[in-house]
């Protein structure tokens, strides 16, 4: 399958600065970023700790502020957080005295939806991931995998252009995991939204995306783009591959690059 030939997201010449809080000096959590993501393409960002995935991932989002370069979206500079976009983090939080049809009315709610609508929509995206049998549920009656499904009906309910997903099944136990990431690939096969996923888990950075960009540290930058010739739709199955293997090994050595420029630092 050929990639889409629109860049939606155009990255420029990056760089986002951070306040030591004992020196007060600034140091750089990222530079010299550059990237362009096409429209409805799926990437994912991998790294070691530290490398300045998630940073990256909440400048785009417009939640933390770029000192140099720059962000566009469609065209238009990102200056702060806009409806063209939605983010699911690691913590659900869900509100705990709503129903799940309550948590996801309530985003379409933040962006003055009202009637009928508004109930017709948040069932849709319920049912788009699973949960069609729950939307009278609290989050206290589900499990850690199904408040994520909430998590991202909510944020598919307002129809962002983009989906930016900050380690979003970090918490949960790996089989787990595994199902949420084929789950995840079956509900962005709708629509093709571009994505945008952070994750510390090779595996998962392999099996879901278009294109994997590997981050580097100090500060952070991009140490290489690879392009995942993986046939879709993608089964768990895959992973026990020679091509997965292939992807997983040369991940692994970037990562362990990582780990050992880590332990020099630390000596």
């Amino acid at each position: 399958m050929g990639k889409p030939s629109v860049a939606q997201i155009e990255i420029s010449g990056l760089g986002i600065d951070y306040r030591n809080p004992k020196s007060e000096t600034l140091f750089a959590a990222v530079n010299g970023i550059s990237l362009d993501i096409d429209k409805g393409e799926f990437v994912t960002i991998v790294g070691s700790s530290g490398c300045g995935k998630s940073t990256l991932l909440l400048s785009i989002a417009g939640l933390v502020p770029y000192a140099r370069g720059e962000i566009a979206i469609d065209g238009r500079q990102v200056e702060g957080p806009g409806a063209d976009r939605a983010v699911v983090f690691q913590d659900a939080s869900l509100l705990p005295w709503r129903s799940v049809l309550g948590n996801v009315r309530f985003s379409l709610e933040m962006q003055r939806w009202r009637g009928g609508d508004l109930t017709q929509r948040a069932m849709k995206m319920i049912r788009l991931v699973g949960l069609g049998k729950h939307a009278d549920f609290h989050p206290h009656q589900l499990s850690g995998g199904m408040r994520q499904r909430v998590n991202i009906a909510r944020a598919l309910a307002v129809d962002p252009q983009v989906l930016l997903m900050d380690e979003p099944f970090g918490a949960l136990d790996a089989q787990t995991r595994e199902i949420m990431c084929t789950e995840l690939l079956r509900i962005w096969e709708e629509d093709r939204k571009t994505a945008l996923f952070v994750t510390h888990d090779i595996d998962e950075a392999i099996f879901l995306a278009d294109r994997i960009v590997v981050m580097g540290r100090n500060p952070g930058h991009i140490k290489e783009v690879i392009t995942v010739e993986l046939p879709r739709p993608r089964e768990a199955s895959l992973l026990d591959s020679a091509e997965f293997a292939d992807y997983r090994k040369r991940l692994r050595a970037h990562l362990a690059e990582d780990m050992a420029d880590l332990v020099q630092d630390l000596a």
